[in-house]
């Protein structure tokens, strides 16, 4: 409220003047003094509660200013109907789709906009009652150039402060641009998959390789025993063979007797049993790796079973080794009889990854040295793999098992062993930690459940 009389400042009392001449005297002057400053009082509020009105008015005309700029920026199309299904407000998107300005659209059924074989759905939308409801839907709307593209809608209950349904909120996209942008995250999502499996595979034959070239070492020392048996019991063979055509043919007996000590017939015999003891045992060696292998592939990766872990232990530290170059000194110390429930397998890749990335960090080493224990901790068997080799940098712990990390040169290793060592022990309900000793060296423990 503004005044044309002066002033706001200015009190009836100052415009009145003093003294104040009144035809009063005593108390009915006073009372007349009394009024005339409450109605002083009440002018100063008036102007004051003008004030406040004036300033609330400018933060609700900003307020409104920012929710009608939001709105238009909205690339989505809002619609808001009453509790009827009457429009009450569009957005520019809306209007674009719809081919029709506000006012044409503004007090419009809602249901006479949409295809007639989706209005059944929005007549649903339109009923829901619960301030808490958020319907999705898809239709296709009546445009000034025919039925739209399916649009993807979401509805929401409008509600007064007391609670109460007084309309629906509607927004919405075009289900291309969503099926878009969910193909190409489909895609990449597809991409990573196919990569990581990629470098998976690449691990899984990065550790046949080093179990092949352990297995070649395994068996290279039984085969080449084996052949030179054989090299030499063919040899022996051809001499007994000449002396037997000697007394099949009938020779003088100083003939014959001659011949057995030119091709020293009695060194012959005496050494066909160590001949053919050690081809045995060369053979048995060959069965015994054999063996090992076919342990290590099953037919069924998660086929569970008990495992020896001194037995599987002791083969995949020794392949690991002599796939290295140089030469690893190798302890034991397994406890009798422990034994794990698991993938015989699976468990065979973890110590060979752990032997083998042990046999890394002692390269150079004046002496190096591995060793590896096994001991029964209430229902866990613990296997440990230590190395006196500089053992892990500050802050390479907390990373050491995430997938690609690796200290290795390029081209010696794609940081996945431990990370696939580290999964396998998961799903076998057990752990894989590593930490340094206190007289140096990286130490790995791999706890699994034991029978």
């Amino acid at each position: 409220m503004r005044s044309d009389r002066g002033d706001r400042g200015e009190s009836l009392i100052d415009r009145v003047g003093s003294p104040l001449p009144s035809p009063f005297e005593g108390d009915q002057e006073a009372a007349w003094i009394e009024v005339i400053r409450k109605m002083d009082e009440v002018y100063a509020d008036l102007l004051r509660y003008e004030t406040d009105l004036e300033e609330k008015n400018t933060a609700l005309e900003e307020a409104q200013a920012f929710i009608s700029s939001v709105i238009e920026s909205v690339s989505d199309i809002l619609i808001v109907c009453d509790r009827n299904g009457i429009i009450l407000q569009v957005n520019p998107a809306a209007m674009r789709l719809l081919g029709a300005s506000a006012d044409a659209l503004v007090e419009h059924p809602l249901g006479e906009l949409v295809d007639p074989a989706d209005r059944a759905r929005i007549e649903d939308l339109l009923r829901a009652h619960s301030p808490s409801d958020l319907i999705a839907l898809e239709v296709r709307f009546v445009t000034a150039r025919g039925l739209s593209d399916l649009y993807a809608i979401n509805g929401a209950t409008r509600a007064d402060q007391a609670a109460r349904r007084v309309g629906t909120v509607l927004t919405g996209r075009p289900i291309g641009e969503l099926r878009r942008a969910y193909e190409a995250l489909h895609t990449a999502h597809s991409e990573l998959q196919r990569a990581q499996r990629q470098l998976v595979e690449q691990e899984k034959m990065a550790s046949l390789g080093r179990l092949v070239a352990g297995v070649a070492h395994e068996l290279n020392n039984p085969i080449s025993f084996i052949y030179g048996n054989i090299h030499t019991l063919q040899r022996y063979r051809e001499r007994m063979a000449a002396y037997l055509q000697a007394i099949h043919c009938g020779a003088d007996p100083a003939e014959v007797e001659a011949l057995r000590r030119e091709l020293k017939i009695d060194a012959l015999l005496a050494d066909y049993a160590s001949l053919i003891e050690g081809t045995l045992e060369g053979a048995m060696r060959v069965s015994d790796v054999v063996k090992n292998l076919r342990r290590l592939s099953f037919p069924k990766s998660g086929e569970i079973q008990r495992v020896d872990v001194d037995r599987v232990v002791r083969t995949a530290a020794r392949w690991a080794a002599r796939a290295k170059p140089g030469h690893v000194e190798l302890t034991f110390d397994m406890a009798a009889d422990v034994a794990i429930i698991g993938n015989e397998g699976q468990f065979h890749q973890i110590v060979v990854n752990l032997v083998d990335n042990a046999i890394d960090a002692v390269r150079g080493q004046s002496e190096p040295r591995i060793e590896i224990s096994a001991r029964r901790q209430g229902s866990d068997v613990v296997i440990a793999v230590a190395d006196n080799g500089p053992g892990l940098a500050d802050g390479l712990i907390d990373k050491i098992f995430e997938p690609f990390f690796t200290t290795k040169p390029v081209g010696e290793g794609t940081g996945l062993g431990l990370w696939i060592s580290y999964g396998i022990a998961r799903e076998h309900g057990g752990t894989l930690a590593a930490s340094n000793r206190p007289g140096g060296g990286a130490l790995f423990t791999l706890t699994l459940a034991a029978p």
